[in-house]
């Protein structure tokens, strides 16, 4: 289960989306997410699969390996369907026990559904195809206008990279902590709910006094290294838009276009 988690991982491929200025992508995956909720309607899905298809595909990054991720969100969409299923009220479809299911707890539990998939894919292509360096960068010159008003960009910037970069490193020392456990007799499947949460207590412990030594570690060598925040600091690789960025604005552009078209001609009403 562990390694089916794919958030912050980078994916190394040459492909055009991996030549993107970061800010394109934190531009593009906010549009996405966005155009999820904003358009409802089986043509604006129909849209957003296939520009996600589209993107998913000139990234170059394997599909097998961006769907390991849905496996970790699993329990997450499971309990997200069942409540929209049951709990929405309109047009009974069929009665079991207590439970009703209305056509319009049908619609939205689908919806729902594609959501999540969507969103994690869509979050996924910007990770894998995006180094922690260059997102920190990307999302740190996105935000500089908040600097204006006394938000601390570059502080922000750095514990989200910190983040995404711990990650993976975290998921790795778990599984190795986890192993060990098991070698020594540990059980992390067997017994209810209130067991197996006691049985995570030897997990729990040494990855926490882990966590905490890296993250001294960490804040050592940054001092070591003299760095104090922001302020006056130069980049080695400084961001500049590129043509291929300039045409990436415009299909995003032209993607939300055809969106808000799609959803107002309404092919597929009769079905919902």
């Amino acid at each position: 289960m562990l390694r089916d988690i794919t958030l912050g991982q980078y994916y190394p491929a040459n492909s055009a989306i991996h030549k993107l200025d970061p800010r394109v992508k934190l531009a593009g995956t906010m549009v996405f997410i966005v155009s999820l909720f904003a358009f409802r309607s089986v043509e604006a899905y129909i849209a957003a699969t296939a520009f996600l298809a589209a993107v998913i595909y000139i990234s170059r990054v394997p599909l097998k390996f961006m769907l390991k991720g849905l496996k970790s969100i699993f329990m997450l969409m499971l309990i997200t369907v069942v409540f929209n299923l049951f709990l929405t009220r309109g047009t009974p479809v069929f009665h079991f026990w207590i439970l009703t299911v209305t056509k319009e707890g049908i619609e939205t539990a689908a919806f729902m559904a594609i959501r999540l998939v969507y969103l994690i894919l869509g979050s996924s292509v910007m990770t894998l195809t995006t180094t922690p360096n260059d997102l920190t960068d990307g999302l740190e010159k996105a935000l500089r206008p908040l600097s204006k008003v006394r938000v601390p960009v570059h502080e922000i910037a750095m514990m989200m990279s910190i983040a995404l970069r711990f990650i993976p490193i975290l998921l790795e020392e778990t599984d190795k902590i986890m192993k060990a456990q098991m070698a020594r007799g540990a059980d992390f499947e067997s017994g209810g709910l209130i067991q197996k949460a006691k049985n995570m207590i030897p997990l729990l412990v040494p990855l926490f006094i882990s966590a905490f030594r890296r993250a001294n570690d960490l804040a050592m060598a940054m001092e070591a290294r003299g760095y104090h925040g922001g302020e006056g600091r130069t980049k080695m690789k400084p961001l500049v838009y590129q043509r291929r960025d300039h045409l990436a604005y415009l299909s995003l552009l032209l993607y939300l276009v055809l969106m808000f078209f799609v959803n107002r001609i309404g092919f597929f009403a009769g079905l919902y």
